[in-house]
C-alpha cells in the first residue's frame, strides 16, 4: 500500500484506502466529484459506486470514535420544526433530529462534514453535534420527512443556498406583496425560488424563462441556444403565487388576470453589470403564463467581430454605416438575432457629434447617449408619430424598431432620402422578399430602389462545443448534394455535434448566419421594373451575394456548426 497516497487522502476516505474498500486512485476521484458534484463524500459512494452504507458506518464509527446511530426507528414527529430550513438539509444531507438546551443534534453518514454542522449553526444559532447514522437509512428518513414536511419549497427543485446579498432585484411597490401573500401564507420561498431561476437562467445563457402552468403540473422552462428545456418542475399549487411574485417585480396589476400584461424587472448583478428582463403574461386555460426575455445590454457592446460576418459581410455593413445617409434593413424571425446587429451598427455610431434616436416597442436595451423612445399606441405614440417628431428634432441616425405598416415605411424613406441614416427590421426571410414586402405594402418602387443601401437576412445556429466536438465522416456526394462544392471539400473542417459536461447536447453558444445584399444599380433597375423575390433572389446569387443556405455552409466548414444544425435553421 502506497501511504504517501492514503497520506493525501483526508480523513474518512484514508480509512477506507486501508479497510480495502477503496484504491487510493479511485478514493481521490470520488473525493474530487463529490466536490464537483456538491454532494457529502458518503452519499457519493453509496449512490454512485454502490459502497456497503453499513460498512462504511462501522468503519467511521471505529475511526472516529462516534457512536452509530438506528435512525430508521427515530420518530420523525419528534423532529424540529422550522429551526432549520430544507435547502440546508438537501444541500448537506444532514437532518436535524433533536435539541437540548443549547445543542443541536444532526444526523450524518459522514462525521467529518464539519461545513453541515457549522453552517446549520450559523443559521440557527445553536451549537451543533454529530450524530452519525448509516447512509442508506439517513436518506430514506429524509426523504420521508421531506414528503410529510408542509414547505412550499417542496417540489422547486435542487436549491442550493445562493448568496443574493449583491444581488438588487427591483421590483413594483412594495406595499402589492401584501396583495399577494393576502392568503397568510409565508412567501419568502416563493421569493427565493424565483431569484434563484433567474440567476441560473443568466448563468446558463438563457435568452427567454418560461412559466407554463397545465391541468395537471406546472414547469420551468429556459430556451438556451435557441432550444427551450425543462429545467424544474415546482408544484401545479404554487402557480398563482408564482405568477403574482413575477407581476409585482414587474409593476403590474396583480389583481388583473384576464388580459395580458407588459412589464419590466431590473437585476443588478454587480455594480457595473445589471440584466433587464422583459416580461410579458398570457391568461391561458389553467391560469397565467408568464415569459421573461433576458435583455444584456453587454451583448450590444462585444462589436461586430463577434456576431459571425464574413469578411466581405462586415465590410458591407461598415460601409453602409459609414454613408451619411440611405436606409439599412435587418430581417427575420423573431429571435434571430435582429436587435443585436441593430444595437451592435447603433453602438458603432454612437459618437459625441451624432443625435442617435431610436423608436421601440418594447426598448430592449439601455444605451448611454441614444435617445430612445418607447412607442405607446394606446396614447397615440406608435412608430409613424416617433419618427415624425424624430424629423423635428435634427437627427442624423434614426433606428425604428420595426415597419409594420406603410405609413412608417413611407416616412422612415423620406428620412432616409433627406440627408439622415434609417436603420429597421422586417420579418422576412430572405434579402429578396424584404424589397417584395416593401412594394406589396405599396412603397413605391422608385422611392425603394433610391433609399434602401443594404439587406441583412439572418439566423442564428447553434455553435457547435469546442470540447467534444469530432469530425464527421459523411460521403462526398451527400455533401455535394448539400451545396458544397468538391474546391471547397478539399480543405474542409466538417465535424458533427458529441455532447459532453460543457455543453448541451454538442453545442455551446451560437454564431450569425447572414445573407448581406448591397442595393447595386442592377438590383434597383430590377425593384423599378417591380421585378419578383425569384428575380431579386437570383441577381444578388449572380452578383456574389451568397444567400443564408450558403453562408451557413461557410461555418461548417470552418467547423463552426454541423450540417444538421444549417439543414434545421436555413432552407435551400
Amino acid at each position: 500500500m502506497n501511504e504517501r497516497a492514503i497520506g493525501q487522502l483526508s480523513g474518512l476516505a484514508g480509512r477506507l484506502v486501508v479497510e480495502g474498500l477503496l484504491s487510493a486512485e479511485a478514493a481521490k476521484e470520488a473525493q474530487r466529484e463529490a466536490t464537483y458534484q456538491r454532494v457529502p463524500l458518503v452519499k457519493y459512494l453509496v449512490d454512485k459506486l454502490s459502497l456497503d452504507s453499513h460498512r462504511i458506518a462501522e468503519i467511521a464509527s471505529n475511526e472516529f470514535g462516534v457512536p452509530l446511530f438506528d435512525i430508521s426507528a427515530f420518530n420523525l414527529a419528534t423532529l424540529p420544526s422550522g429551526l432549520v430550513d430544507i435547502n440546508l438539509v438537501t444541500k448537506h444531507h444532514a437532518l436535524p433530529l433533536f435539541r437540548r438546551g443549547n445543542r443541536l443534534f444532526i444526523a450524518v453518514s459522514d462525521p467529518t462534514n464539519l461545513a453541515a454542522l457549522d453552517e446549520i449553526k450559523f443559521h440557527t444559532g445553536v451549537n451543533t453535534d454529530a450524530i452519525l447514522v448509516e447512509e442508506r437509512s439517513l436518506n430514506a428518513v429524509i426523504t420521508d420527512w421531506m414528503e410529510s414536511h408542509d414547505n412550499l419549497t417542496e417540489g422547486l427543485g435542487d436549491l442550493e443556498s445562493e448568496d443574493f446579498e449583491n444581488i438588487d432585484i427591483s421590483t413594483g411597490d412594495d406595499n402589492s406583496k401584501e396583495d399577494a401573500g393576502s392568503d397568510g401564507v409565508d412567501e419568502t420561498p416563493i421569493v427565493r425560488f424565483i431569484n434563484k431561476v433567474l440567476v441560473d437562467a443568466i448563468k446558463q445563457g438563457a435568452s427567454d424563462i418560461h412559466f407554463e402552468p397545465y391541468e395537471k403540473n406546472y414547469r420551468v422552462r429556459f430556451r438556451t441556444d435557441g432550444i427551450l428545456r425543462e429545467v424544474v418542475k415546482p408544484p401545479k399549487n404554487l402557480s398563482a403565487r408564482m405568477a403574482a411574485r413575477l407581476k409585482i417585480m414587474s409593476q403590474m396589476d396583480i389583481s388583473e388576470r384576464r388580459v395580458p400584461q407588459d412589464g419590466r424587472i431590473q437585476m443588478k448583478l454587480s455594480r457595473n453589470r445589471a440584466i433587464d428582463f422583459r416580461v410579458n403574461t398570457l391568461p391561458t386555460l389553467f391560469g397565467e403564463k408568464v415569459v421573461l426575455r433576458i435583455l444584456d445590454p453587454s451583448s450590444a457592446q462585444m462589436g461586430i467581430d463577434a456576431l459571425g460576418y464574413e469578411e466581405d459581410q462586415k465590410k458591407m455593413y461598415l460601409d453602409a454605416l459609414s454613408k451619411p445617409q440611405g436606409m439599412i434593413l435587418v430581417t427575420g424571425p423573431t429571435g434571430s438575432g435582429k436587435t443585436v446587429s441593430l444595437y451592435t451598427g447603433i453602438n458603432l455610431l454612437n459618437q459625441p457629434e451624432r443625435n442617435i434616436s431610436t423608436a421601440e416597442d418594447p426598448v430592449e436595451i439601455n444605451m448611454e447617449g441614444i435617445n430612445q423612445v418607447h412607442v405607446n399606441p394606446k396614447v397615440g405614440l406608435n412608430f409613424a408619430e416617433a419618427l415624425r417628431s424624430f424629423l423635428r428634432q435634427d437627427p442624423d441616425v434614426i433606428m425604428v424598431g420595426e415597419i409594420r405598416d406603410l405609413e412608417t415605411a413611407e416616412i422612415a424613406i423620406k428620412a432616409a432620402q433627406t440627408g439622415h441614416l434609417v436603420l429597421s427590421t422586417l420579418h422576412t426571410n430572405s434579402a429578396a422578399e424584404t424589397v417584395t414586402r416593401l412594394l406589396n405594402m405599396g412603397v413605391p418602387s422608385f422611392n425603394l430602389a433610391t433609399s434602401v443601401n443594404l439587406i441583412i437576412a439572418q439566423r442564428l445556429a447553434r455553435r457547435l462545443c469546442k470540447e467534444c466536438s469530432e469530425p464527421a465522416e459523411l460521403p462526398t456526394e451527400v455533401l455535394l448534394k448539400a451545396g458544397f462544392s468538391e474546391e471547397q471539400l478539399a480543405n474542409a473542417d466538417i465535424r458533427r455535434a458529441v455532447g459532453c459536461d460543457l455543453c448541451k447536447d454538442g453545442y455551446k453558444g451560437r454564431v450569425g448566419i447572414y445573407e448581406v445584399v448591397r442595393i447595386t444599380p442592377t438590383i434597383a433597375q430590377l425593384i423599378l421594373s417591380q421585378g419578383n423575390a425569384m428575380e431579386i433572389h437570383k441577381q444578388a446569387r449572380a452578383e456574389g451575394f451568397p444567400d443564408l443556405h450558403q453562408s451557413a455552409l461557410l461555418k461548417v466548414l470552418k467547423g463552426m456548426t454541423s450540417l444538421e444544425e444549417v439543414n434545421r435553421v436555413t432552407t435551400d
